[in-house]
């Protein structure tokens, strides 16, 4: 056990590249000892371990540092690092990994999500991750309302599968879209319709188990007849039945006594299951237990009708004590859900500006509830909020109501509440907060009493914090702003839940309501359930475990809850020398690394932009999560050792797409984009990169290169034999084609028609268009239309005074260096036209994106960088923001549109897809996220090509190859567009053409992209015959350089 000691030596790893690590060397290696031992698990034992794993099973055996260090930590307070990982190919693998593990005496760790908030999913152990392949429905049958399930399924997935039957899986945690119901067995997890179908252990009915000694058991509800026919039966499993039937016979009238009688009863071992009047439900008795007596391979779950259609009603009180006061009422009136929270988690949303607009719609108040009814029909949902509200008008002292007919702002009001964590971790100008009593459960007719009591504890203490959560079944969910890297804050941490334990108890409540005991709350048990029921969870846990070897140290004979913690006294924030200055992190890449709180968003298999290398792999190290928490890892300086340089964190970068997915869909706003960038740059200083990194990251020179001869270059790259060769130089997949540059850039044409365009009225509104070498050299038609969309409008239209260059490919090989000089050119060229207040419209979004936010990354305090990036829009921000200026010719046509990921993620999408619709456009939006193509990341050769097509055929790829001819292909992007167009025979359109397009009036006819794309408007004949000169100059240095290369040198 761990003392405190803030003046013990704090000897340090060390960090190659960075300096001494974050944390003492004492405590890291206490993270790497086993329950009960006093040194780490032999290095020689655990290769011993993984060599027979791999001898006896397919499985994936992973024992190397990332891997370990992979999985070191949950969606908690705490790390442990494990022995190793293994990821089973199928359910069968399991037992024989079991024995293995058996043989070596090591502990074992069932996983699924590892979103789990209390510590239950990090332990020294080998870790069985089952979201990889063990997620399949093995049986559904909507007659019987039953499904059987593996361990690793997502909860979405069986949900989507119910809901073809009108039915669903009641219980829906906040993590709905990434939760396993493996892991929300172990936890039984609640939600927000608990309220409707119970907790998970009122929804199993049968679980198929393995113990740690072999013992495979199918348990569920036992009638007295079955209990006697099995200890009768002797064996592993009559012995175990009698144990099981002895603890209920001697503990049943305590566990009547003791067991809090709420909805949310989810701390402790479940023994009240064992009960007569509960069936001895052996099943639902280890719900919740944590994988702590068995590992679930297999259960079959009910599954409850779905009402059809659904209302909201919110309502709004004086302050969250009124609306917790109110609940019983409420209840009454039969709601599906019943979801409250508070005015400082408003006020924290705003201050991070997280969706502003989202709080507008809430009624008056400074606490809400929202209501939610079912019914078969919408009209019959309506009624049934109708009559709640018209009951609650005659009360005193009534709320402020408002019934949600659109289903788009229903929408909105829930994501208000869904907003709980985002807003209230890394709020500027507050500390920092954590989870650690984040989950107490009440009696609900005590919730508004223990609101207050709480609130008061808070300011005792000197914390605070925003109160949300379920408050239909009593559940208050929260982050507490604790200090827990000094010792001091530590203590104060443990005085605070101690208090709290007792207060909740006082309540006749629970600590946990649907989170879990883990390592944060089983120290606190006692208080709950005294001594002698919590000796009765550890002879239920020896009857199931007796070696003590599955999930050791949680819930029973646990570890201190102030023990492991991730960060600690003795924690120390390393702030490496860094190119981009994390402004957002107090300027410290260390804070940027520990900004992941493992939620385990962006571990979604569907729905929004983040994270498409997971959605393909399905592979923790390839999620933005399992990114952060290596970057964090290695600043730790163990198990990961070579810092800025260290293989498994370069090699979890390597198929990252850098579409920033994350930065926005990420409740953290972790940055991976910005994150790689810097690690590349330090981890390719000084050395040379691979060829893709010159060919595609430099493709700003080589275009004007190209430029002197388009026809040339597209030559050499397109005929048989010389395309492969030069693929193969640069590095690019062989399936790929190499992208034609046009026949003349955009500069050039400007250039040329610049006399004969007809000359701006006087007064005109000025703008300086953004050139990007993409739209320049190889797209010049959707700049061209650009331009005219903005000279239609009235604007005089500028280009910069010279040449420049964001450097956009450059982020992805980690050239800061090169791109920082690119910046300090573009602020000198573009300072003078934005001084004079002039918008600078880009064609290319994720170059509006460099200026709106990598510029602000590597200048945060140069004024001229903040100017600029305010002053750069998309041309549909400025259609949107000047609209009288901008009338919009109608095209009736339906559109399929992919979204470029940055500027999804940097701009919004708002307005782009507000000027479709005022255009007429019928827009489909697939369920796709990034295109795959990601700049030069889908040309590389290898895994990230293969990455790249799969990720394209998620959604964009036959969404487009689905839609009839007459349809609009809509993508701003030019790796959007390489993507469709090499994946489909369709080419993807600017907003600029499809205005073009419009103003051509008709309808579209087939392929419409036809009547725009690539088709460019002659030169004029005095620019073809300089150019002609030109080519001809070159044609003699070529020759002269060839014929002097064939005679060679002369000897002497």
């Amino acid at each position: 056990m761990r003392v405190h000691r803030e003046q013990e030596p704090a000897r340090r790893p060390h960090v190659p590249g960075i300096g001494p690590a974050a944390e003492p060397l004492a405590r890291l290696r206490h993270e790497e000892e086993p329950r009960g031992a006093r040194r780490a698990f032999p290095p020689a034992a655990a290769r011993a371990l993984a060599a027979d794993l791999r001898r006896h099973v397919e499985a994936e055996v992973r024992f190397d540092p990332g891997s370990r260090a992979l999985y070191a930590t949950d969606g908690s307070n705490y790390r442990q690092v494990p022995i190793g990982v293994v990821v089973p190919r199928s359910i069968d693998e399991v037992p024989e990994i079991l024995a293995a593990c058996r043989r070596h005496g090591a502990p074992v760790l069932a996983r699924g999500g590892g979103t789990s908030l209390a510590g239950q999913c990090c332990n020294v152990a080998v870790v069985i991750d089952f979201s990889k392949y063990c997620h399949h429905i093995l049986e559904l049958d909507p007659v019987a309302r039953t499904a059987w399930v593996e361990p690793g399924l997502v909860l979405d997935d069986l949900r989507r599968a119910a809901e073809r039957h009108h039915l669903t899986f009641g219980p829906d945690p906040s993590t709905h879209n990434h939760c396993t119901l493996g892991g929300m067995i172990g936890n039984n997890s609640c939600g927000v319709h608990s309220v409707m179908a119970g907790r998970t252990a009122d929804n199993v009915l049968e679980l198929d188990v393995l113990t740690y000694d072999g013992t495979r058991l199918r348990v569920g509800a036992t009638s007295e007849e079955e209990l006697e026919e099995i200890v009768r039966a002797g064996g592993r499993r009559g012995e175990l039945y009698a144990g099981l039937r002895g603890l209920r016979d001697r503990y049943g009238e305590l566990v009547r006594r003791r067991f809090p009688h709420i909805p949310r009863r989810v701390s402790g071992y479940a023994l009240d299951e064992l009960l007569p009047e509960n069936g001895f439900h052996v099943a639902r008795s280890l719900v919740g237990s944590e994988g702590t007596c068995a590992i679930v391979l297999r259960a079959k779950v009910r599954l409850v009708p779905s009402p059809p259609s659904r209302t909201l009603v919110v309502l709004g009180y004086p302050s969250v004590y009124e609306a917790g006061d109110h609940i019983p009422e409420i209840l009454r009136h039969g709601p599906i859900g019943l979801e409250g929270l508070d005015d400082r988690l408003v006020e924290d949303m705003k201050k991070k500006r997280l969706h502003p607009e989202r709080t507008q719609i809430l009624p008056d108040g400074r606490g809400w509830l929202l209501v939610e009814f079912g019914g078969a029909t919408r009209e019959e949902a309506d009624a049934a909020g109708r009559r709640m509200m018209e009951a609650l008008r005659g009360q005193p002292g009534a709320p402020s109501m408002k019934l949600f007919d659109d289903p788009e702002e229903e929408h909105i009001a829930w994501k208000v509440r869904e907003s709980g964590l985002g807003a209230t971790a890394r709020v500027p100008g507050q500390k920092d907060t954590w989870e650690g009593w984040e989950d107490s459960a009440v009696p609900v007719d005590q919730l508004g009493a223990y609101l207050r009591q709480l609130r008061k504890l808070f300011e005792k203490h000197g914390y605070g914090c925003a109160l949300y959560g379920h408050f239909g079944q009593g559940c208050v969910h929260t982050r507490i702003d604790f200090d827990l890297t000094s010792a001091e804050g530590v203590r104060r941490y443990r005085a605070f839940v101690t208090e709290a334990a007792h207060l909740v108890v006082a309540h006749g409540g629970s600590l946990s309501g649907e989170h879990g005991d883990g390592q944060s709350r089983a120290e606190l048990l006692p208080i709950m359930f005294g001594d002698e029921l919590v000796a009765a969870f550890a002879q239920l846990k020896r009857l199931w475990d007796p070696a003590w070897k599955l999930n050791p140290g949680k819930v029973v004979d646990p570890y201190r809850l102030d023990e492991n913690l991730r960060l600690g006294p003795g924690y120390q924030e390393l702030r490496p020398a860094t190119f981009f200055r994390f402004r957002e992190d107090g300027g410290s890449f260390g804070r940027a690394a520990a900004r992941c709180v493992g939620v385990g968003e962006c571990r979604r298999e569907q729905g929004g932009v983040m994270c498409p290398s997971y959605m393909v792999t399905r592979e923790e190290r390839h999620s933005t999560r399992g990114r952060a928490h290596l970057l964090f890892e290695m600043m730790q300086g163990e198990p990961l050792r070579g810092g800025w340089r260290d293989p498994h964190v370069k090699e979890a970068l390597d198929l990252c797409l850098a579409c920033k997915g994350c930065k926005s869909d990420c409740p953290m706003n972790v940055d991976m984009a910005t994150y790689k960038a810097e690690f590349l740059a330090h981890y390719w200083r000084g050395r040379l990169r691979p060829r893709h990194a010159y060919a595609m990251g430099l493709i700003m020179v080589w275009a004007r290169l190209a430029s002197l001869a388009p026809r040339l270059v597209n030559l050499v790259t397109h005929a048989p034999g010389l395309a492969g060769l030069a693929k193969l130089a640069g590095g690019i997949a062989g399936a790929r084609e190499v992208p034609r540059f046009a026949p003349y850039t955009f500069r050039r044409w400007y250039e040329a028609t610049r006399r004969a365009r007809p000359a701006p009225a006087p007064g005109a509104r000025r703008a300086v268009l953004f050139v990007d070498t993409f739209n320049d050299h190889f797209h010049p038609e959707a700049a061209i239309a650009t331009l005219e969309a903005l000279e239609g409008a009235g604007y005089q239209v500028e280009l910069p005074s010279r040449r420049v260059c964001c450097g956009r490919p450059l982020y992805d090989f980690g050239m800061l260096d090169r791109a920082r000089a690119q910046l300090v050119e573009l602020l000198e060229v573009l300072t003078p036209a934005v001084e004079q207040g002039l918008p600078v419209v880009g064609i290319e979004p994720s170059c509006v994106a460099v200026l709106r936010d990598e510029l602000l990354g590597l200048f945060p305090d140069d004024p001229r960088a903040k100017r600029l990036a305010e002053h750069t829009l998309m041309l549909s921000e400025l259609i949107e923001r000047d609209r009288e200026r901008f009338p919009l010719p109608r095209l009736e046509a339906r559109a399929v549109f992919q979204g470029h990921c940055h500027h999804h993620a940097v701009m919004g999408l708002d307005a782009e897809l507000a000027v479709l619709k005022r255009m007429g456009l019928q827009v489909e939006r697939p369920d796709s996220g990034c295109c795959g193509m990601a700049g030069s990341f889908g040309f590389e050769r290898g895994e990230p090509h293969r990455v790249s097509l799969a990720a394209g055929e998620r959604g964009i790829l036959p969404a487009v190859r689905a839609a009839p001819e007459e349809a609009l292909i809509l993508a701003d992007g030019f790796s959007c567009k390489e993507q469709i167009a090499q994946g489909t025979r369709r080419r993807g359109l600017h907003l600029a053409e499809v205005l073009k397009l419009a103003r051509q009036g008709g309808a579209p006819g087939p392929l419409p992209e036809r009547r725009v794309v690539g088709r460019l408007p002659a030169l004029p004949w005095r620019a073809r015959a300089a150019r002609g000169a030109v080519l001809a100059l070159v044609a003699v240095a070529v020759a002269g350089a060839a014929l002097a290369g064939a005679r060679g040198p002369r000897r002497r």
